[in-house]
Order: C-alpha cells, then sequence, then structure tokens
C-alpha cells in the first residue's frame, strides 16, 4: 500500500464488541479471519483511509480477576448494560498481557487476515501501543524486572493501593500524577534504558502488523511528567527524551509507520515535536461539545501547520456518545466541522447510528439499541463528499464572519476556506448555536470580482449566485438557522 494521506480519516472499532455482534448474528464464533467481506465493507465507510481496531491484544487473566473483584467496576458495567452477564467481562485492553493477537479474536493469523482484507479495500489498520504499564502477568514481571518502577516491602506495607506484590517483587501500580493508580497494571520505567530498548523492540513487533500505531497516553513519558510522577524512584531522567529516543530506532526499522499520541494537559505540541504525526486534540473536542462558537474560533488561529497534525474528534472509546451530549441538529453541525478541518479525523462505531451508550472496554458486549438510519446515511454521505470533492484538499484558511452594530450574531458563526489544485476551491461556514446567526465573510480570493459565481451546497444541493466583487468584500452574506451549515464549492 502507499504512502498515508496527509490528512487521514479514521474508523474506530472496539474490537471485542464488534466480533461479538458479528458472533451472534452468526450464531457461532466469529474471529478476524472470519469476518466476512460485507461486514468489512460496512466497516470501512467511503471517504476512510484507516481502521483502528481497538483492543486486539492479549489480555491478562490477572487483570480480569482483579476487575472481577471491583463492585465500583461491576456497577458501571451493570448501568451500561443491565443484563450483564460474567461471560461479557474479559477484562480491559489497555491490561495487556502480551503484545499478540488474543487467541478469542484468532491470533497472530487472524490480524494478518484483517490487514489484508483492509488493504484490499485500500483502507490501513491502526493497533494500539500501551507505553506507560502492563498487566501484573506480563512475561516481563519474570524476566526482566529492571523494566519496572520498583519498591521494598515497607512501600507495600504503607500504601496498598500504590504497590503489589509480583514476580517475588514489590512493583508500583501504573498511574499519572493527578489520580490514584490503576489497580490492575504495573508500571514500567521510561527512565530505564533497558525499558526503552524493549519498548522499540515492541513497537517494531507490532508495526510489522499493521500501518498504525496508537500511543496510549503518551504524555506520561515525557520526562518532565514522569519525574513528577515518580520523583527518585525511577532514578535520574535521562538526557534524552523518550520519545525522540524510541522512535528514532523505530522509524530506522519502518519508516512509514504512523504514530498517533493520546494526548493531555497541553502537551501536543511538544508531543509533535518528539516525533509523534498526529496528536489527540481533545481542546477542540471540549469546546465543540461546549457549543462555545467563540473558544473554538480561538483554538483554530493555531499555526495551521501544527493544526493539520492534530486528531480531531466527537466520540472515541474514552469519551461518551456524542449523542448523549448534544442534540441531534446540534451534533451534524459539530460533525460537518470536524470533518472539514485540517488534520486527522476520528470517528467511533456506532456514532453514525446514533449510539447513545457507550460501553465500558471492558466488556465483549453493549445493549441493543435502535439504529438511527437517516443519522446513518447522513454521516456515510458527510464523508464521502468531503471525499469525494476533496474539501479538505490545498491550503486551508479560518475566516473572519462580520456582523452589524446591531448584529452581532455573527459570532456564532464558524467559516474556513480551502483552496486545492486545479483552481478547486471551497468554503465552509457553521451556525455553533441554538440561534439564528447572520454574518458577511469576506472569502479573500483575488480572482473573485469581475464576475458571477455559483455557489454550490454539496450537502443540501442550493445552488446559489452571487456578485464576485460582493464575495470580495465585504463579503458572503450567510443568514442560517440554528445549527444550520454549508458546504460551499464556487464555481
Amino acid at each position: 500500500m502507499t504512502g498515508w494521506p496527509a490528512q487521514p480519516v479514521i474508523y474506530e472499532i472496539d474490537t471485542a464488541v464488534w466480533l461479538g455482534d458479528l458472533s451472534r448474528a452468526a450464531g457461532q464464533l466469529v474471529t478476524l479471519a472470519g469476518v466476512t467481506g460485507s461486514d468489512w465493507d460496512a466497516m470501512t465507510p467511503d471517504g476512510a483511509n484507516a481502521v483502528w481496531l481497538m483492543g486486539v491484544w492479549e489480555r491478562s487473566p490477572a487483570g480480569l480477576a482483579l476487575t472481577n473483584a471491583n463492585q465500583e467496576l461491576q456497577a458501571s458495567f451493570r448501568e451500561a448494560l443491565p443484563d450483564l452477564r460474567p461471560e461479557d467481562v474479559i477484562g480491559s485492553p489497555y491490561c495487556v498481557r502480551r503484545y499478540v493477537a488474543d487467541d478469542m479474536f484468532g491470533g497472530r493469523s487472524g490480524l494478518a487476515a484483517a490487514r489484508a482484507a483492509l488493504a484490499a479495500r485500500g483502507v490501513r489498520l491502526i493497533l494500539d501501543y500501551v507505553p506507560n504499564h502492563v498487566a501484573p502477568d506480563h512475561p516481563w514481571v519474570m524476566s526482566d524486572p529492571e523494566l519496572f518502577v520498583r519498591g521494598s516491602e515497607d512501600d507495600l506495607r504503607a500504601d496498598p493501593a500504590g504497590w503489589v506484590a509480583a514476580g517475588g517483587q514489590v512493583l508500583a501500580h501504573g498511574r499519572d500524577p493527578y489520580f490514584p493508580p490503576w489497580p490492575d497494571v504495573v508500571q514500567l520505567n521510561a527512565f530505564s534504558p533497558a525499558m526503552r530498548a524493549a519498548t522499540v523492540e515492541t513497537l517494531a513487533d507490532i508495526a510489522s502488523q499493521c500501518d498504525g500505531i496508537r500511543c496510549d497516553m503518551a504524555m506520561l513519558m515525557i520526562n518532565d511528567i514522569f519525574a513528577k510522577t515518580w520523583g527518585t524512584r525511577a532514578g535520574a531522567a535521562p538526557p534524552e527524551e523518550f520519545w525522540p529516543a524510541v522512535i528514532g530506532e523505530l522509524r530506522g526499522q519502518h519508516p512509514q509507520v504512523v504514530l498517533v499520541a493520546e494526548a493531555y494537559w497541553d502537551m501536543e505540541s511538544e508531543l509533535q515535536q518528539q516525533g509523534f504525526d498526529f496528536c489527540y486534540d481533545k481542546r477542540l473536542y471540549d469546546r465543540i461539545i461546549e457549543e462555545d462558537a467563540s473558544a473554538v474560533r480561538d483554538h483554530l488561529r493555531a499555526d495551521p501547520g501544527y493544526q493539520a497534525r492534530l486528531l480531531r474528534f466527537l466520540e472515541n472509546h474514552d469519551e461518551p456518545r456524542v449523542a448523549s451530549r448534544m442534540n441531534p441538529a446540534a451534533e451534524r453541525a459539530a460533525a460537518v466541522s470536524i470533518a472539514t478541518l485540517p488534520g486527522a479525523t476520528l470517528w467511533y462505531e456506532g456514532q453514525f447510528e446514533g449510539r447513545r451508550v457507550r460501553p465500558p472496554v471492558f466488556l465483549a458486549r453493549r445493549p441493543d439499541e435502535p439504529a438511527d438510519t437517516e443519522l446513518a446515511a447522513w454521516y456515510e454521505r458527510l464523508l464521502a463528499i468531503v471525499a469525494g470533492h476533496g474539501v479538505r484538499a490545498g491550503t486551508w484558511r479560518l475566516l473572519e464572519a462580520d456582523g452589524w452594530p446591531d448584529n452581532q450574531s455573527c459570532r456564532n458563526l464558524l467559516a474556513w476556506s480551502w483552496s486545492g489544485a486545479d483552481d478547486a476551491r471551497h468554503v465552509v461556514v457553521v451556525n455553533l448555536s441554538g440561534q439564528p446567526a447572520q454574518g458577511q465573510i469576506p472569502l479573500g480570493w483575488p480572482d473573485l470580482p469581475g464576475r458571477d459565481w455559483r455557489l454550490e451546497d454539496l450537502l443540501s444541493g442550493a445552488m446559489f449566485v452571487r456578485d464576485g466583487g460582493e464575495l470580495a468584500g465585504p463579503g458572503l452574506f450567510v443568514d442560517l438557522e440554528p445549527w444550520q451549515y454549508h458546504v460551499l464549492s464556487p464555481r
């Protein structure tokens, strides 16, 4: 398969839940090797460049035992799945026992079959890596204790929630600096040279089985953050940062693999500089969910080169379903925004159908919910139109909407343009509010004056004819109802 597109569209699938659905429909176990062509087609919507099979690695029996004993987790499972059965709970995909595709999903050969099925459709495969921790029964616990943050029997007695006896030693539970430890995992030591070498080896093996790797909580491995979390427990920080050291070695073996960082705490720019191709844009997510057009606009004033390496989303397995947080009209306006901005975009299986319950990642089954077929068709058309018309091709520019002294509803308008090759251009305007909004948006293209322009709305099919001089200044006049949007193609 050729190199990645500059701004990939990624479709995330909860592997266990998806295969569970297929198995129940088929009346027999379906692994990745047994997925039918039509089911792969359904999971590769037009416009998608990659599928992220979330949670394919071997899950930990020790982690599952801790999960089953945790009453708080069990209560959250029943809240999401009221008819919960014991077999529905399979453990966390981020409590990894081994980086080998789990037998329940078809093992390594099943994963290879999935990659081949996706490649036949021109779609790349993304898999997970968890750099911060592993399961307490991971083979490294017995074979390579120097890879971990280690303590003493005194630590275990003083803080049993923070430490665990495993492999004949006392190891720290995995954590970040702001929350209690995770009870089902043990902490790797980012400052350990042996651990960095083991990370390179593991990532290289993963990269041989896929086209992209999503790194969980990647910012935890940055020297300053790791030192803040562990202090002297981890030893002295090496002179070189974790990710540049690891990624430099990985790129020598797999130069084409795309790396995606799950990133928070405004660490996106630093992680980009340390070698990641794309980083989560959680700030944009928060501002769109809060329906704050001004904050979104300010966010989009960032350098376009930086924005082109962000990952935009409305849902993923860690966030609530967008249908449970926004009304249907607002969700569509938000989706148009995400779909037409620079950077990578991420869409979560079930989002298109309007699912409202986010299944915990520990489960292999989710509740039955009626599919919103109209919404699904709308989403699929949105992605297909954006891809088919090259809406995100070329140069992106944030546009400003002007109003009038007695009408400042323009503040709720978001607008941007794309200028591609062969005179292909597009203008996107979104009313990110529950009130009508009007404004004038200067388009700024020098060839506009002197002729009439036809502007086709690619989503609605509406056609507008406007004078080029007016489009250049004072600008394109728009009058949008609450949550309305335009994706315009000038001709």
